[in-house]
């Protein structure tokens, strides 16, 4: 079976999974569906009106273009003074594993208000803790179906990764814990809704919004790969938006640790990197091409190399040839060109400079990097907000009428002793 065939089969397997499944399980913290969705069609060619819907969140306009002219003016500011987060970025000096480890979470401790997202694998429910009313995304994953589609793997380094990570722009975990039946994921809730939906919304952002957003992202990949880990699934349906407006990057299905390199196939068809489509041995070089594909689309409403047809849009990747909308900023492009190679000897982030090549480009000129990592730029759009637990930001789904925490038998025990 050549490479191509490969890659059509695996994406032929993820179209029917989504097809029992709803592409918005993202929706929580993180999502529980088919983790080799490819890129939505359907969604691509969506154009929604430009004004988005409500915006009654505190320090918005009436429109995301007038939130657009905030951004602008913010991050033009000559205050702003280019700088560098602190080495060490996020964790202090707390043991995290141990500490969310040591968390003994039951279902009796949580009560379950509705479901945010469906897959295929399960759901994702927002729920509240009953010891402090503190609201959470709570993540179910069966059992049985984890095993049938082969992610016990994938499964097992979600909880691992998100055991280590401590971040301002990454969804930080609360505690995990099993029945015979589910694996249970309770995640910091994150009630903005996706990046995704007011992208489409507004069509395409405006550079100074596109840049803001793409910031946050090169600061948690900056942090991640301090660790030695590796992303591997950026897109917009996994950049939630927190109550204030900030990026919270979710779902780390595909992440993994790697020192060194790895040669596993996984990912959303339109951000592979073509390393990872010619099977050759990549590290973190992937997820800073990745950053080229989101900023591109944020941009210009779309991916840089997006078809309908599956093989032409590997063959597009590999070929790298780039049709630049003429509104693009020259920076942008500029930068997109040193995100979008593929010679890794040439790729920003790849180098001996590495995440630094990035920030200090000219797009980000006056950008306080420091201010960012602290919050302290205002965001350019602040979803509506009714409270902790408000969901409106997110679908409505048809509720679990079967009850979990049944007792039963538990053949899949031992795969899943050490969740």
């Amino acid at each position: 079976m050549t490479l191509i065939d490969k890659l059509m089969e695996k994406t032929k397997k993820a179209v029917q999974g989504a097809a029992s499944s709803s592409t918005s399980a993202s929706n929580a913290a993180v999502a529980p569906a088919d983790k080799d969705a490819p890129y939505s069609s359907a969604d691509s060619n969506t154009i929604a009106p430009s004004l988005l819907a409500p915006t009654s969140g505190t320090g918005t306009g009436s429109s995301i273009l007038h939130a657009q002219q905030l951004a602008s003016n913010a991050h033009t500011n000559a205050e702003y003074s280019l700088g560098h987060p602190p080495a060490s970025s996020g964790g202090g000096g707390v043991d995290l594993v141990a500490e969310r480890r040591k968390r003994k979470t039951t279902l009796a401790d949580l009560e379950i208000k509705q479901t945010l997202g469906t897959g295929s694998f399960g759901r994702v429910h927002l729920v509240r803790l009953r010891s402090t009313g503190k609201y959470c995304a709570m993540k179910v994953l069966k059992k049985a179906e984890v095993v049938k589609h082969k992610q016990v793997e994938h499964t097992l380094n979600e909880k691992g990764i998100l055991e280590q990570l401590d971040h301002p722009f990454l969804v930080g975990l609360h505690s995990t814990f099993q029945d015979s039946a589910n694996l249970y994921i309770v995640l910091e809730y994150v009630n903005g809704g996706e990046l995704f939906t007011y992208l489409r919304r507004s069509q395409r952002f405006s550079n100074n919004v596109a840049k803001f957003y793409a910031a946050e992202v090169v600061l948690a990949f900056e942090y991640m790969h301090s660790k030695d880990m590796i992303y591997r699934d950026l897109k917009p349906e996994n950049l939630l938006l927190d109550a204030q407006g900030h990026i919270k990057i979710t779902d780390f299905g595909f992440a993994k640790y790697v020192p060194d390199i790895t040669w596993t196939l996984c990912g959303t068809p339109d951000y592979l990197a073509p390393e990872i489509i010619q099977s050759r041995g990549y590290g973190k070089a992937v997820d800073w091409y990745a950053l080229g594909v989101l900023i591109f689309e944020m941009l210009a409403g779309y991916p840089p190399f997006y078809d309908e047809d599956p093989v032409k849009l590997y063959e597009r990747i590999l070929q790298c040839r780039v049709k630049w909308p003429s509104h693009f900023d020259p920076a942008a492009k500029d930068l997109l060109k040193r995100l979008l190679t593929t010679d890794l000897t040439k790729r920003f982030g790849n180098l001996k400079g590495g995440s630094k090549d990035i920030k200090n480009h000219k797009w980000f000129a006056g950008l306080d990097w420091h201010k960012l990592f602290m919050r302290q730029i205002p965001p350019p759009y602040v979803p509506p907000n009714r409270g902790d637990g408000d969901a409106s930001n997110f679908d409505q789904y048809p509720e679990e009428t079967e009850p979990y925490g049944k007792v039963q038998p538990d053949p899949y025990a031992q795969l899943f002793k050490d969740f």
